[in-house]
């Protein structure tokens, strides 16, 4: 294989439908008796990962792209209407298929973990606030890092350190980052179980003697920079090099893979959206790794 766009698609269209091959209750609920689709679930999954990768976050002009530059690949494509409708039925599956590829990939087993939570704003105006169906899941909240209050979510997200997606969890913007690491953690026990002595790179905001308690009780090992007050903490010379990891991952979601303009109007048209973004990001680091690439997170070959 090679690094290119038409060389990923038809790699993880292939691995999406293996996956479907052998766990067919993954795909989306239809009847058994009706019209089947003509788009199967495996294109429609290798459909979003290439708009995500393309930069479209307009379905109605990435659908008419792709009827002029794709249909190669496509023989069929709904439109936006459709696709749309499509796409939020299959959230459970590209949440699998992300899970597939991330174990299929050499960096699954790295033994050091980053975690850190960014925003993703839903709306600016007050009557979007008002009349939001995101309304009771999105809230106010500030980002330290842009000096800024926004109305939207939160991603929590846990990787390696070559960016690799291990967990993550969307949230209100005012949900703590320890509960929510301890709640996603407390989900993943299987991934918990099996990696004895994992450690675990956090901010600040990660601190607290119970907090720290409960994830030596998990077998993981917390490196964190020192609050004010605090004295120095083992590690302290590789915050700063290891902290811009996960701040280079949010860069490459919200500057490469445009997270923040992701459109959605609904809980579930947000998730897909997000979904989508993280299978991209977990996709093109899997081809890379497959195709020998030097820069795992890399998604120069793939964007245009």
């Amino acid at each position: 294989m090679t690094p290119d766009l038409d060389s990923l698609a038809t790699a993880l269209y292939v691995k999406t439908d293996d996956l479907l091959k052998e766990s067919p209750h993954l795909a989306p609920w239809r009847p058994e008796i009706g019209i089947a689709p003509k788009l199967s679930d495996a294109e429609l999954v290798t459909l979003s990962v290439m708009q995500a990768l393309l930069g479209f976050v307009s379905e109605r002009r990435w659908i008419r792209y792709a009827r002029g530059n794709l249909q190669h690949l496509f023989p069929y494509l709904p439109g936006q209407s459709g696709y749309n409708r499509r796409l939020r039925k299959t959230a459970d599956l590209i949440a699998h298929v992300n899970r597939q590829l991330a174990t299929d990939t050499s960096l699954w087993t790295d033994n050091v973990w980053v975690v850190d939570s960014t925003p993703i704003e839903c709306g600016r105006s007050r009557e979007t606030v008002k009349r939001s169906d995101l309304a009771g899941w999105a809230e106010y909240g500030y980002c330290a890092s842009h000096s800024r209050f926004f109305w939207g979510l939160r991603l929590h997200l846990v990787c390696t350190l070559h960016g690799l997606p291990v967990a993550f969890a969307l949230t209100g913007a005012k949900a703590d980052e320890r509960t929510t690491l301890l709640d996603i953690l407390d989900t993943e026990t299987a991934l918990v179980a099996a990696r004895p002595g994992q450690t675990l790179i956090g901010d600040k905001n990660y601190y607290g003697a119970t907090f720290e308690r409960e994830l030596t009780e998990l077998e993981i090992r917390l490196l964190r920079p020192a609050r004010k007050g605090e004295p120095v903490r083992a590690g302290s010379q590789l915050f700063r090099p290891l902290r811009q990891v996960i701040e280079s991952v949010n860069d490459t979601f919200k500057g490469q893979l445009d997270l923040e303009r992701h459109h959605g109007r609904t809980p579930g048209g947000v998730m897909v959206r997000v979904l989508q973004r993280i299978l991209a990001l977990t996709a093109a680091i899997w081809h890379n790794d497959h195709t020998g690439q030097p820069v795992m997170r890399s998604l120069t070959a793939y964007d245009h």
